[in-house]
């Protein structure tokens, strides 16, 4: 694992106790949102990057950006981002700590992927049962592939449900395949 990936863990769990304690994951959640857009920003991300720009430069830059639009504690956190040259971590650990923060809330996220668009009943149904195989609030986001010709494929994480018409007929093929040998 990378160092930076570690180091956005490490603010993300940090800033998950300090939410929990606070009752303010909503808050947080939205307060890291807006500190990942603006650092995503390019123009914002090349200064912040940048060796050649003084770090009390970067920090007037993040503090005129970011003053009046979060929580005097993000903000900190921005300036404790900054004076360790690691702003550019916010997306990251804006990520992480989602992820931390959803899994506290027991909600899965699942991209659902169909040969045709989902009507939002179709949609509300996958979601049901999606959440009674998991055990958690599922949040589905869907994609229209016309390659898997019918059926649903959903990924939860790292675990993935292929009930497509197309895997079933590749699958068909090999047991057919291998009966004529």
């Amino acid at each position: 694992m990378a160092t930076s990936s570690i180091s956005m863990r490490r603010y993300a769990e940090a800033v998950l106790d300090l939410a929990v304690e606070e009752n303010s994951l909503d808050a947080w959640s939205r307060d890291l949102r807006t500190i990942a857009a603006f650092t995503g920003e390019p123009d914002v991300a090349g200064i912040i990057a940048s060796v050649r720009v003084p770090r009390a430069e970067r920090l007037r830059l993040l503090e005129s950006g970011l003053s009046g639009q979060v929580s005097p504690l993000a903000l900190n956190l921005v300036r404790l981002l900054n004076e360790r040259d690691r702003a550019g971590l916010a997306g990251g650990i804006q990520r992480a700590f989602q992820e931390m923060a959803d899994e506290r809330r027991g909600v899965a996220h699942a991209t659902v992927t169909t040969a045709v668009a989902l009507a939002d009943d179709e949609r509300t149904a996958i979601a049901a049962k999606l959440s009674s195989m998991t055990g958690k609030q599922v949040d589905v986001t869907s994609v229209v592939d016309e390659s898997i010709i019918g059926g649903v494929i959903a990924r939860i994480g790292d675990q993935l449900i292929d009930g497509s018409t197309r895997t079933r007929l590749v699958a068909l093929k090999r047991r057919l395949q291998g009966a004529t040998r």
